[in-house]
């Protein structure tokens, strides 16, 4: 259940056994995902959890922005609890479609939340952790910011809204992160859009203790764009990204999958050689259905709205569990640990077009 909140800042006992900690000090309702030993995975509960305790804050005249964070130095959050998933698709049960219809209504609400949200993205944020910043107004990165979609690595798609914020950074930027789910840094962060500060983490501390002496003026919003500037910056210097700009650009506008690997193992200049050459490795070892489909879902995502980019996922949601690569993927990196799965199919060159296309059978009629 969501803790129970006094808004002189106390939160009740029971909050401190929670998944999800609950808090309101100095009109900002502070939650904190709280597993971390878990990097704060977030479970259907906490999903639940989360819902309903913004839903309360809305209504709330006494809090005027909120504070999303995550427990521990090591991560705000690494996704959805996958496991809990595979389990449920094996057991025959229903949790895995309920998590990913409440999972995307709760990053819905996140987007079009009535109250500024600032988002501290201190440590692994992934997949389902991204889903859960890249609606918020103020995404703060630090140096131990790590950001991914990296979900082709377990046989799966980029969702959480993905399909729409990935294909929206600037060239084809998106596309790349997307199909090759690689990690980037801050400074990478801020050069895609997918963070607007940086603060050292150090420094968190002292924005916390700011944001409690936080005197309220302007809007809530420019209030608090206030204080980060006085902390933080909004770009850094020397983004990797930005000197591979030009190859990606060209790489990932190619027309699929097995295109792209193709031209990159064909580079020859020497600053792209090594990077082309990793990339395509990267490329080869992921799921090419899950690849193959992402391309597609994204380009299809760049021009639909963003409600209709979360029903394009939850479209392919409903196939995925039985005709994606998914529960292989699951298997193998994390029950058998055997890191040796079973793609189907197991290479680009045998993907079908047509069986690529299915997916997405149906959604034209019904997905808008």
């Amino acid at each position: 259940m969501t803790a129970q909140v006094s808004l002189k800042g106390t939160s009740s006992t029971d909050a401190m056994q929670n998944d999800v900690l609950a808090e309101v000090r100095n009109h900002i309702g502070h939650l904190t995902l709280n597993r971390p030993a878990g990097l704060n995975a977030i479970t259907l509960d906490m999903v639940r959890q989360l819902h309903r305790q913004l839903d309360a804050w809305a209504d709330e005249p006494q809090v005027h922005a909120v504070v999303l964070r995550g427990a521990g130095e090591k991560a705000f959050c690494a996704g959805g609890d996958i496991r809990s998933l595979y389990d449920s698709f094996k057991n025959g049960d229903t949790l895995h479609e309920d998590f990913f219809v409440e999972e995307y209504a709760l990053d819905l609400a996140i987007h079009h939340y009535c109250k500024p949200v600032l988002a501290l993205m201190d440590g692994f944020v992934l997949g389902g952790g991204m889903g859960l910043v890249q609606g918020a107004d103020l995404r703060v990165v630090t140096e131990k910011s790590r950001l991914a979609m990296p979900e082709v690595g377990i046989g799966y798609f980029p969702d959480v809204g993905g399909s729409y914020f990935l294909p929206r950074i600037p060239g084809e930027l998106g596309i790349y992160l997307g199909v090759s789910g690689v990690q980037i840094r801050a400074a990478d962060a801020l050069y895609c859009g997918l963070a607007n500060w940086y603060l050292d983490s150090d420094k968190l501390v002292e924005l916390d203790e700011q944001l409690d002496q936080l005197a309220w003026h302007d809007t809530p919003l420019k209030d608090l764009q206030s204080l980060l500037a006085q902390l933080a910056v909004q770009q850094l210097p020397d983004a990797p990204l930005s000197k591979l700009r030009p190859a990606i650009d060209h790489f990932f506008a190619l027309p699929d999958v097995p295109s792209i690997v193709e031209q990159l193992r064909e580079v020859t200049v020497a600053d792209s050689h090594e990077w082309a050459t990793t990339t395509a490795d990267l490329l080869e070892s992921r799921s090419p259905l899950a690849m193959a489909v992402t391309l597609e879902m994204l380009r299809r995502g760049r021009h639909l709205s963003l409600e209709d980019c979360f029903a394009l996922e939850l479209h392919l949601d409903r196939q995925w569990f039985e005709r994606g690569d998914l529960i292989e993927g699951v298997r193998a990196l994390l029950i058998d640990k055997d890191k040796s799965p079973r793609w189907n199919p197991p290479t680009l060159q045998a993907l079908d077009a047509g069986h690529v296309a299915s997916f997405f059978t149906g959604f034209d009629r019904s997905g808008s």
